[in-house]
């Protein structure tokens, strides 16, 4: 008689999947709140005491830990293995079906212990299934509820292709548990000598930033994200493009505790504005780069009501994403505006790592969280800033801080009015940004990056009518630059800090 081996956390659909193996012939051994379950169900089933001949012990910590349970998982169906075996008096172990203790979810409320992790962490389920999957030509292994009924199915077969994808599964379940205790323990550490990553898929997407590349979409350990977790609640299926810019518009409203509208292309800001509402921020927003905005993503940080979405009007938007989304708003962007994404931002929490891939791997970091509240600006003209400047100053730095380098950002009473990133040359972005301007530069401030390594870029603005400059300083010519300033009447303000984004 075949024998399966079930001990299992998540307990769905395991009753049928008992009477399933029993009908194939199985004889069922168990464990624990498992062995409970399906003696409850009235399945004849042995506890695993009666095949290792030895009692739990420790509070459980070991029953399964066994030469009568291992030696019948990684017994190969050889003639000298199953000899040994039989010398032994140890019956092979055809089936294992393990998932492991609730690791994730006891470290994650908010009050647990050092203590209750520790028990929470499993070790004769990783045991069982990574002998399983080592064993997998003879040996099925079985870690999800959802490959339950298809296991029925090939049960009876010699489906080699289909055993190793169980067991590719199972070292994957087993490895994505040893990355969240990993973290877990060694959480204060950034960037340790080993990394494990634990990532689980939530969705697969159509597909990438190109329609010939696959995609889908992962979460990182306990992690939650306001895009990652949003609620869409009306308009087409969210793709690559759209969570990567409803992210970066997000991560960027999000700097403001003022009302803020953000519209996003191609992960870059192509018009931000604060206002005392929600409708005339996206108003100002939209109107800072009227050509960009279409086809863009927009977050606010208010709630959207029917005012605020019946003001989108004529503007074709791929995203919309908001704290909250009133109901009158979302019957009318259903009925109006059926393509429209409509997100209900979820809640973020998330660590302070940063990881950018490059071939075969990864640079990390922990993440740009500078606020201006940390920098010390310091005024190096003889021109000071207005009070209306070192608003639009503070507000251009926040826009700068998540456009792609080089960046240079126009603002003018509290909305973008040019912004050149991504480029090259940062005399090309400052072009850039004061031509989208046009006559809006006159009186604006502008804001890089980065500092300037010549005084180009003060005298294309000044030129302009731009009257207040922030940078980072620390350029070995910033006496030049200064003195750039000083003649053409400009106020410039170093901040000491500066926050490049690749």
């Amino acid at each position: 008689m075949k024998r399966a081996l079930l001990s299992v956390s998540d307990k769905t659909g395991l009753e049928a999947f008992a009477v399933g193996l029993i009908a194939q012939g199985f004889e069922l051994v168990s464990t624990g709140g498992t062995f409970k379950t399906l003696q409850a169900a009235g399945l004849q089933v042995k506890y695993i005491s009666e095949v290792t001949g030895f009692p739990e012990i420790l509070e459980g910590r070991v029953k399964t830990l066994h030469p009568n349970v291992h030696g019948g998982i990684l017994a190969k169906r050889t003639d000298e293995h199953l000899a040994e075996l039989e010398a032994q008096n140890i019956k092979p172990i055809d089936l294992v079906c393990v998932n492991l203790y609730p690791f994730r979810a006891t470290v994650t409320k908010a009050d647990v212990t050092l203590s209750d992790a520790l028990e929470n962490i499993d070790i004769g389920g990783p045991t069982m299934i990574r002998a399983a999957a080592k064993n997998f030509p003879s040996v099925w292994v079985v870690v999800y509820p959802s490959d339950y009924s298809l296991v029925l199915e090939k049960i009876n077969s010699d489906d080699q292709t289909f055993r190793q994808q169980l067991a590719f599964k199972a070292f994957s379940h087993t490895a994505s548990y040893d990355a969240a205790i990993t973290q877990y323990l060694g959480d204060d550490e950034l960037l340790p000598i080993e990394k494990p990553l634990e990532l689980s898929r939530i969705k697969t997407l159509r597909y990438g930033e190109n329609p010939h590349q696959q995609a889908a979409l992962y979460r990182q350990g306990n992690s939650s994200g306001a895009v990652l977790d949003a609620k869409v609640l009306a308009g087409k299926e969210m793709g690559f493009n759209n969570y990567a810019d409803a992210d970066a518009a997000w991560l960027l409203v999000s700097e403001f505790s003022f009302p803020a509208c953000v519209a996003v292309k191609h992960a870059n800001p192509c018009g931000v504005a604060l206002s005392d509402n929600a409708k005339t921020a996206w108003e100002r927003a939209r109107d800072a780069d009227t050509l960009s905005v279409y086809g863009g993503v927009v977050a606010l940080n208010q709630p959207v009501t029917l005012e605020v979405a019946m003001s989108t009007k004529g503007t074709f938007l791929e995203v919309l994403i908001a704290p909250s989304i009133q109901a009158d708003a979302l019957e009318w962007f259903k009925t109006k505006k059926p393509d429209l994404r409509v997100l209900e931002a979820g809640s973020a929490k998330f660590g302070n790592l940063e990881l950018k891939p490059i071939s075969g791997g990864f640079l990390a970091q922990d993440r740009d969280a500078r606020v201006w509240s940390d920098l010390c600006p310091e005024v190096v003209t003889e021109v000071q800033p207005t009070t209306q400047q070192w608003l639009d100053l503070e507000f251009a730095w926040y826009v700068g801080k998540h456009a792609r380098s080089n960046n240079v950002v126009l603002a003018k009473d509290g909305v973008t009015v040019g912004l050149g990133a991504g480029a090259v040359s940062r005399i090309w972005a400052a072009e850039r940004a004061i031509s989208n301007a046009a006559d809006r530069a006159n009186g604006a401030v502008l804001s890089s990056e980065a500092f300037f390594p010549f005084d180009d870029v003060v005298r294309v603005a000044a030129a302009a009518g731009v009257k207040a400059i922030i940078q980072p300083g620390g350029a070995k010519r910033d006496p030049d630059v200064i003195a750039a300033a000083n003649e053409l009447g400009i106020a410039m303000v170093f901040t000491g800090s500066r926050h490049f984004k690749h």
